[in-house]
């Protein structure tokens, strides 16, 4: 993984035609996080070959987030950063002025537009979109007609406080949604759009869901934060903010092993260079290609 450039709003990478599903990757935003946080146990000596620190020891990270048309419907998939934090937090983790909002502006699309917002999990650079600075600087969600698709373990465990970072899990992300009456919390693997499935990848989290897109005999995987980048395709090269690590690693194993098997298309959403990826298998185990 290579730092990239840092993408304006909108896409990051030309759409793709999944039979009768089309899906579009915009930019969420941009952040930078710790290295050392993002390769957990795995010596700086080698994941800085793969992913370059700043002077602060960060590696910069994108939030690539999908604009899925199936249906007559317009899906969302992660929604980003986001727009509400102080100038200590964009200090600290070097976010872009720029959010999901922006994007789907770039590309002609109004947030009433949205049907369906699908949440991996609630960490805040993955729900920090869901919510805008509304009224008297009160959050609300940025989808006003959108039903939003989370994992019903995911949400009771940041609303009772099972998690390991304190910070990630914000009120201002959650409290709006729950207020709004447009949650919908889902158990296990559904199908919640034609050729629209999520299901179970723990780990990361307890709780924490993919995304998978299928159509034309071409499948997509979101993996969410299982793979954040290219980087992490190591079984080992898992994060210090893994709540199950050994259970992300054997999930990883898992979801890696069908995606050589069934030819799919990768997105690992976080990477700061490209989104998308082949699996192939290599003389060091499975190795990545990136796929335009």
């Amino acid at each position: 993984m290579t730092a990239g450039r840092d993408h304006p709003p909108g896409e990051v990478r030309p759409p793709l035609t999944l039979g009768d599903v089309r899906v579009r990757f915009l930019c969420g935003g941009r952040l930078s996080l710790d290295g050392g946080a993002m390769f957990g146990i795995v010596p700086r000596t080698l994941w800085e070959r793969v992913a370059k620190p700043d002077e602060a020891h960060r590696v910069a990270l994108g939030t690539c987030c999908l604009l899925v048309e199936t249906g007559g419907r317009r899906i969302v998939v992660e929604t980003g950063i986001g727009d509400k934090y102080d100038e200590r937090d964009r200090r600290i983790y070097a976010l872009s002025d720029h959010w999901l909002a922006d994007s789907l502006a770039a590309v002609g699309v109004d947030p009433a537009e949205i049907d369906l917002v699908v949440l991996t999990h609630l960490h805040f650079d993955h729900a920090g979109g869901a919510t805008r600075r509304g009224a008297a600087g009160r959050a609300a969600p940025t989808f006003p007609r959108a039903a939003y698709v989370v994992p019903r373990g995911e949400w009771d465990d940041a609303r009772t406080g099972h998690y390991v970072m304190s910070g990630t899990y914000r009120e201002e992300n959650l409290a709006p949604l729950e207020a709004s009456g447009r949650l919908s919390l889902v158990s296990g693997e559904a199908e919640i759009a034609p050729g629209v499935r999520v299901l179970p990848l723990p780990g990361h989290t307890r709780h924490q869901q993919g995304v998978r897109v299928h159509g034309g005999g071409r499948t997509l995987l979101h993996l969410a934060d299982l793979m954040p980048t290219s980087a992490h395709v190591g079984l080992r090269y898992n994060m210090a903010y893994d709540l199950l690590p050994y259970e992300n690693m054997r999930t990883k194993e898992r979801m890696l092993s069908e995606a050589v098997a069934g030819g799919w298309t990768l997105l690992c959403g976080q990477d700061a260079a490209w989104p998308t990826w082949r699996a192939q298998g290599g003389a060091k185990g499975i190795e990545l290609h990136r796929e335009q």
